[in-house]
């Protein structure tokens, strides 16, 4: 059962650094937006920071029910 415990930690590590880096991204992408006056990547940012936030919140959630 210890190994198992240690791969779904893993698992969520990960996960929250992955969605973190895509939420940090989408941030950069999103301010590019604004800053070009550019209404298509200004959503495309927007929508990957909100993507970004779900994933580490599953992770979380994953963490939570699974632990």
């Amino acid at each position: 059962m210890g190994l198992l415990n240690t791969v779904l930690d893993l698992f969520v590590k990960f996960a929250t650094i992955g969605g973190g880096l895509w939420l940090v991204w989408g941030a950069v992408t999103f301010g590019g937006g604004l800053k070009d006056h550019n209404g298509p990547q200004t959503q495309s940012g927007l929508w990957q920071v909100v993507g970004g936030a779900m994933i580490i919140a599953a992770a979380q959630v994953f963490n939570a029910i699974a632990m």
